[in-house]
């Protein structure tokens, strides 16, 4: 996730702040991929699990160089419906969102985008970058990240950094623990 921005920022410490521990936030509606997404990063593998009712918490270090690195605490915070209300709450002075998509259930792409612009929009999350994941790139008829942005995302890019990235938490195809560049 995010090799596209290390080009055009050659240290990811200048993005950074000085913090020991960033708040970063994943959400999305149900069944999009986010808790398959945070195990992949956490435990670098597949890990199949059934939705969540609330929330899910990890801390993932990342290593920044041979002496340094930074941990993310990552809330996984559930997508049903009835929980959406409570996003705001979670993502209250947070460091990043990782926004993730379901690529391939098209027919739900403006509800994605409907309650990505709520939430990005609130008053507390504006400056605050977006990462969006079009996750499930392996299933058929799934949209490409260049699509999932044409199509839900264009609108936010001149009000913050935000970014979109294909990937697959299936078996980890388009990201790695390099993500944290995409944080400021």
């Amino acid at each position: 996730m995010g090799n596209h921005l290390t080009e055009m920022a050659p240290t990811a410490s200048s993005f950074l702040p000085h913090f020991q521990i960033l708040h970063v936030v994943v959400i999305g509606l149900d069944s999009a991929g986010k808790t398959s997404l945070l195990y992949r990063l956490k435990f670098k593998e597949f890990v199949q699990n059934v939705p969540i009712n609330g929330f899910n918490t990890k801390k993932i270090f990342v290593p920044l160089g041979a002496s340094h690195g930074i941990t993310f605490q990552v809330w996984d915070v559930g997508g049903q419906e009835k929980l959406r209300p409570l996003w705001h709450s979670y993502t209250h002075r947070t460091d990043g969102l990782l926004f993730v998509v379901d690529s391939a259930e098209t027919e739900r792409l403006e509800e994605a985008r409907m309650e990505l612009h709520r939430i990005s929009k609130a008053s507390d999350n504006q400056g605050v970058p977006v990462l969006v994941l079009a996750n499930k790139q392996d299933q058929p008829g799934a949209l490409s990240a260049a699509e999932v942005k044409r199509l839900a995302v264009w609108e936010l890019a001149a009000a913050m950094l935000t970014h979109v990235q294909g990937c697959r938490a299936v078996d980890g195809l388009g990201f790695s623990q390099d993500w944290s560049i995409c944080m400021r």
